[in-house]
């Protein structure tokens, strides 16, 4: 049964530095809590510099804050390279504090990072904190490698800060999968709101665009947003130019964010191999998914979703640096049977990376490694979301009924 909330809002927040997870995950639990709940307003505020580029189901929209761009070596950039980063981080933080003065949200939800980028959030924190919002962090199954952010967490304070501000977390995923504070010093009052809501189901859109998946059987190769993926689709290419008895029809999705040099010279690469297909980006690549016979991924959060979700038997080449959350998450799922993994020096020997390709499609799903595996994030985070807002409704009521 649909329940209904009168003018009840959600303001969420996603830094987008790098790549396309934060914003997707975002979209993904906004659509399903309107799908769950008429009545609800959500607004995301993004970074993302493709943020219009989705489908945003109705009674969610997105404000764009000026983007800042992640490079490599975890220096970051504005996009418009006429403005300094002080002074796009100004304007960031002054969208996003009148966004919330204005939107007066009833629950504000935090991807990932838990004081904003270049701590851009923490004065609307304190804000709503003030007008009885519920602040929610929402942090990934894996953040990084304990020590790695044990050190960038120290230099900001981040852990006393959480327990400052925040009314719960949420680690998108199962308790048994991964702890996203192992190895940290977390206080027991923080520890206590924290809770393992399990990963993020996704589906396919009501509205499935007719022939937009190719015909017959295909391997899909996907880096997410590929701003680091060329070295994987390079080694993919080179796999099929080395074996000539790998004969997979191989549809290979690029990313928004590879550099154009890099993407031109793979699109060339590429051309001369018939068995391959090679696209620059696609907004619907859970259609993608859901139609390949197999799956070769860098492993991000929500590309790992994705693969759970639809069942796909997959190989996941993880990024090892800077940060090791993909290998991190990769060595965890292979450990559990429900992937197979390659390290990126492995993939440059082309045969055994072809022997990898060949035998992927008949490698066992996820569901058949583990039958006990649940996605029930979105559940979870629906029943709390909607206890949540009952409560809300009521005290608003008894409010009421005291003044009549």
């Amino acid at each position: 049964m649909i329940q209904r909330f009168e003018d009840a809002r959600i303001l969420m927040y996603s830094h987008d530095t790098f790549g396309l997870g934060h914003l997707q995950r975002c979209r993904t639990i906004a659509h399903s809590l309107v799908e769950d709940y008429r009545g609800l307003q959500i607004l995301i505020i993004s970074g993302a510099t493709i943020a219009g580029a989705f489908d945003y189901r109705a009674r969610v929209d997105f404000v764009k804050i000026p983007s800042i761009i992640k490079l490599r070596n975890g220096e970051y950039t504005p996009l418009e390279r006429h403005i300094s980063l002080i002074d796009t981080l100004k304007m960031r933080q002054a969208i996003i504090r009148q966004t919330a003065e204005t939107f007066q949200p009833d629950i504000f939800i935090v991807d990932k990072e838990p004081l904003g980028l270049r701590g851009e959030i923490e004065d609307t924190l304190s804000y709503l904190k003030t007008q009885g919002t519920t602040l929610v962090l929402g942090l990934r199954e894996v953040m990084d490698a304990p020590h790695l952010l044990e050190e960038e967490w120290r230099r900001k304070d981040v852990i006393r800060k959480i327990g400052l501000f925040y009314d719960m977390i949420w680690a998108y995923g199962p308790p048994d999968f991964y702890d996203p504070l192992s190895g940290l010093n977390v206080p027991a009052a923080t520890r206590a709101r924290m809770k393992f809501v399990g990963f993020l189901q996704r589906k396919l859109s009501h509205e499935e665009l007719p022939g937009h998946r190719p015909e017959g059987a295909y391997l899909l190769v996907t880096t997410g947003g590929g701003g680091d993926g060329a070295d994987l689709i390079h080694s993919v290419i080179h796999a099929y130019q080395q074996d000539k008895t790998l004969k997979h029809n191989a549809l290979i999705v690029l990313g928004p964010y590879m550099p154009a040099r890099k993407r031109r010279r793979l699109i060339s690469k590429g051309a001369s191999i018939p068995y391959i297909k090679i696209i620059e980006f696609d907004n619907r690549m859970e259609e993608l998914i859901a139609g390949a016979s197999a799956v070769v991924a860098m492993g991000g959060y929500n590309t790992y979703c994705e693969i759970l979700s639809f069942d796909k038997p997959a190989l996941i080449v993880p990024r090892v640096k800077p940060r090791e959350e993909q290998l991190i998450r990769a060595r965890r799922a292979a450990e559990l049977g429900l992937v197979d993994m390659l390290l990126p020096e492995e993939t440059e020997d082309a045969l055994r990376f072809a022997a990898a390709l060949k035998a992927l499609p008949l490698r066992p799903r996820p569901s058949q490694s583990n039958p006990d595996l649940r996605l029930e994030g979105l559940v979870h985070i629906s029943t709390i979301v909607g206890d949540w807002l009952d409560q809300r409704s009521r005290r608003y009521f008894s409010v009421i009924e005291g003044i009549g």
